[in-house]
Formats: structure tokens, sequence, C-alpha cells
């Protein structure tokens, strides 16, 4: 199968789903046209998933379309941005049919699930890598940025967190129980909060999305703010199913472990008390920020003082 014959059967059709009528030119051509109306700001982000780096050697590819256009949608979410478009760089090993199939698949269910388009891409061989860039909108000067915590915000999550750095202890389980199935399901398919993101506009004065771990992807916005955090331990959102699986550690999984592609968000009180309903409700109160450096997690008996550091691919 050649490459062109290889995008036309596999990767045309999810062209069709989405937010398509933004997308004036699609694959085919040397580039895409994307329409950005008057008072929109263009974001958009480019993700790559490296094969025994960001997912297991030989994962599920239905699994891995999904998963991959969810974490890279979910940076539109943190940026307050409404989904369009997305391209796709795709490196092989081979052009295996059954391969592809089951991956566009999964690609498409994301596409249609999230309202992105796929308007262009590339196709090389080499080890199995997918490079995704997202392209959003946002009314002009409301994106959500990572600069904007003040001292006094509350310090809120969306969801649960802790249950896809869970997962990765089940990966090759051929029978977990009902509970490790839960968390397994928050490593395969995330939901990338956008609706939720949109909906925090003019309300957040900071966001990113948590998939590098809490204290880390937390830390990138205190660095571009220039603050610190102070979290209550106790108020961290945590599932039944986590608790079951790992009791005593869930809250350091809640800490640490990445992938979970929720939302970290900073709201000053007076904006918290009036916030819609149905937003807060999405959210749970973990801490606030302060002056300073780094974060401080209450454990209830002792006081844990961390740095703020990130992941880093290179160090790591």
């Amino acid at each position: 199968m050649g490459e062109f014959e290889l995008i036309r059967r596999y990767f045309f059709p999810i062209a069709e789903v989405g937010n398509a009528s933004a997308v004036v030119l699609g694959p085919g051509d040397d580039c895409a046209i994307q329409r950005v109306g008057s008072g929109l700001d263009l974001v958009f982000s480019v993700d790559a998933l490296v094969e025994g780096v960001h997912f297991p050697y030989r994962y599920d590819p239905e699994k891995l379309g999904w998963r991959s256009l969810a974490v890279a949608a979910s940076d539109l979410a943190a940026m307050g941005a409404d989904p369009v478009c997305f391209t796709l760089a795709l490196t092989l090993p081979d052009a295996d049919p059954d391969w592809l199939s089951a991956y566009a698949c999964g690609l498409a269910s994301a596409a249609r699930h999230f309202g992105l388009s796929l308007a262009g891409g590339d196709t090389t061989r080499g080890p199995l890598t997918l490079s995704m860039q997202v392209h959003g909108t946002v009314p002009k000067g409301e994106a959500i940025l990572r600069s904007g915590a003040q001292v006094g915000d509350y310090i809120c999550v969306s969801g649960t967190l802790g249950e896809a750095g869970a997962a990765l202890g089940y990966l090759e389980r051929d029978d977990p129980g009902s509970d490790a199935q839960s968390v397994l399901r928050r490593y395969h398919f995330p939901e990338p909060r956008l609706a939720l993101g949109a909906a925090l506009r003019g309300y957040a004065t900071a966001a990113v999305d948590v998939s590098d771990g809490l204290v880390a992807d937390l830390g990138h916005i205190l660095e571009a703010s220039g603050v610190a955090a102070s979290i209550d331990a106790s108020r961290l959102p945590l599932s039944q199913h986590l608790e079951r699986l790992v009791g005593q550690s869930a809250a350091g999984l809640a800490l640490n472990a990445g992938d979970d592609y929720e939302l970290c968000v900073t709201l000053p009180p007076q904006v918290w008390s009036i916030l819609p309903e149905d937003v807060r409700r999405e959210l749970t109160v973990i801490g606030k920020v302060v002056a300073g450096e780094g974060v401080t997690i209450d454990w209830g008996d002792h006081i844990e003082n961390l740095s703020a550091g990130g992941y880093d691919h290179f160090r790591n």
C-alpha cells in the first residue's frame, strides 16, 4: 500500500467529522486552510507520542487512536479554547492494514467526540511516532494563560486524580478486577475537559492540564505567575476505585502521577462564589495561591515542602 492510498483510505474520512465547517481546505493539498472569524484568536499546540515512551509497545491501536488525540486536545481545554481541527504526522514501521484500520477507528471516534476535524498531515516510515497539532479558537483576548494566578486565589482541580497513574501497574494484566478496569479506562480513554475549559473563560485567572502530575503541572502556573501554592492533601479528589486499589498511596498518586488530563485552575474566592453551579460542581478546591516559591502540602500530621519543577524528558 502506498503512502497516498494509505491517507485516502484511512484518514480522509476523518476530515468530515468534528468542526469541519471551519476547515476551508482539508487533506490533499500542500497546506490546510482554517477560517478564523473576526474577534477570535487562533490557539494551537503540538504533541508528539513515541512508542515505548508515551505508550507501551504493542499498545492496542484503537485505544491509541483515541488517546493520541485526547492528550493533544487537553491542551486546548487548558486554554479555554473551542476545538476546531487537527493535523497528524504519522511515523509507521510498516503500513499494516489491520493496525491502520483499528487506529483510524479510534481516532475517528475521538475526533467526533471532541469536535475536531482532521485537516491534514504527513506519513513516513520509522519507529512508531504520532505527532498531533490541534487548533482551536477563543474570543479575542480571552485565552486562559498560566501566568495570571494571584496570591489568595483558590487552587481547584476537575474530576478525580491519580487513576491513570495507578493503571500503569495493570496494563499487562489479563484479567484485572472491576476497580482496576475502572482506572484502566481512565488511562485508555482520557476525557479532555473541553467544555469546562471554555466555561471557565472570564473566570479562571490561570489554568493548566494535568498531564505530568498535579505538583509538576501546577508548578508551571506557579513559575509563570511568580507565586507559590499551599495544598491540603485531605481535599484531593480521589475515586473509590483508586482508594480500594492502592489504599494510602492514593494521595501520592493524585499529587505526582501523570496522564489524568484533568484541569488545574486558579480562581479568586469572590469569583468562586459566583461561578455557575454546573461549573462549580466539576471542581474541587484543594488549596490556595500564596506568596513565595514551590508547593507546600499539608498532610495533617506534617507539612511537606516541594519544589515546583515539572517533568523533563531529558533529565527524568
